[in-house]
């Protein structure tokens, strides 16, 4: 893997919370499309973190996600923010339970 300029290379090691998806392209031929839902479920994501964070820094802990779609359709960006909603509520259960 390529690094920026300047970077030491551990940076992200150093991130409390890291977050990944993946498409496959078994059901999305297209690039195009498993660009898209990465998008989508990368941006519900962002706008949603909040929470979840402030439990990984609570509990002075590292986190890293990772979101594997499965669907065989094109989601739209509602029914994604309530699914990584739920998801992301469930996660910070557990991690709230850490001791």
């Amino acid at each position: 893997m390529k690094e920026a300029p300047g970077s030491t290379g551990d940076e992200s090691a150093d991130a409390p919370l890291q977050f990944g998806v993946g498409v496959s392209k078994r059901h999305f031929k297209k690039a195009v499309d498993r660009n898209r839902i990465k998008r989508l479920l990368k941006e519900t994501y962002r706008v949603q973190k909040e929470s979840l964070l402030g439990a990984v820094l609570e509990k002075n802990i590292s986190l890293r996600v990772f979101v594997i779609f499965t669907g065989k359709e094109l989601p739209l960006f509602e029914e994604l923010k309530g699914k990584v909603a739920g998801a992301l509520e469930r996660l910070k259960k557990e991690v709230t339970k850490i001791k």
